[in-house]
């Protein structure tokens, strides 16, 4: 809404994206906006466009779909639309793993839309893992390559592929991106590996059976890990403030 409120030249627009990105890096979906204007002819048009198309955004729907009947499923933290997802679907059973102290708060909403659910300790990951017909972790930039995801995925996707329960990746609109920008996030936001308070984690691809996004539920992990945003290389660059 900022953008589109914004009647400038493509340089400052430019800039202004730049600067986007540099305070905000960590959200997928920003990269996905300021690229797509970038590289349109009439970005304040396309703006509210774009606003209305994350708006949208059905992924939460065909993943609840796609759920088999009375599923149980093991989530870390709070899944935004893996949340939104098993919140559609009364017969699911919830297996809850936390992550920055976020599954509390998960579960009471999860609470009152009648869902039951069950706090997970982190010791106990590989037996909800092995007891769960999938686990549900959610993507906040991601390409065929690289899936960045909310610390302690990488940690329940592997254990859960050590059991052989399928792993499940949410992605949404504006999270799947070109492998450049999501290397971008990975290095503003993963500086210092030395940091054991880091946010996200970096899960291997290879970890992942399913991914979860507007156009359904599909096995196809790569091929439905392809950008579905242009590539802009002047957004990489840093703006002087």
């Amino acid at each position: 809404m900022a953008l589109a409120s914004l009647k400038v030249d493509p340089s400052n627009l430019v800039i202004a994206c730049r600067r986007i990105v540099e305070r905000h890096p960590e959200l997928g979906p920003v990269w996905w906006l300021c690229s797509r204007l970038l590289m349109s002819g009439d970005p304040s048009e396309l703006a509210w466009e774009l606003a209305d198309e994350i708006d949208a955004d059905l992924t939460d729907r065909q993943i609840s779909l796609a759920l088999p009947d009375r599923a149980v499923v093991v989530t870390i933290g709070w899944p935004e639309i893996g949340g939104a997802a098993l919140m559609r679907r009364r017969d699911v059973s919830v297996l809850c793993a936390d992550s920055r102290h976020e599954a509390s708060a998960f579960m009471q909403r999860l609470e009152r839309y009648e869902i039951e659910c069950v706090p997970i300790p982190a010791e106990s990951l590989a037996r909800a893992a092995a007891a769960a017909d999938l686990v549900l972790i959610e993507a906040v930039a991601a390409s065929p390559q690289r899936v960045l995801a909310p610390v302690g995925s990488h940690v329940l996707a592997a254990v859960a592929s050590t059991v052989g329960t399928p792993v499940w990746l949410a992605t949404g609109v504006g999270r799947r991106l070109p492998a450049q920008y999501v290397d971008a996030v990975a290095d503003r936001v993963m500086i210092d590996s030395a940091v054991w308070e880091l946010g996200l984690d970096d899960v291997p691809v290879g970890l992942i059976t399913h991914i979860g996004s507007i156009d359904g539920v599909s096995d196809d992990v790569v091929g439905s890990l392809v950008s579905d945003c242009p590539f802009a290389p002047e957004l990489l660059r840093t703006s002087a403030f």
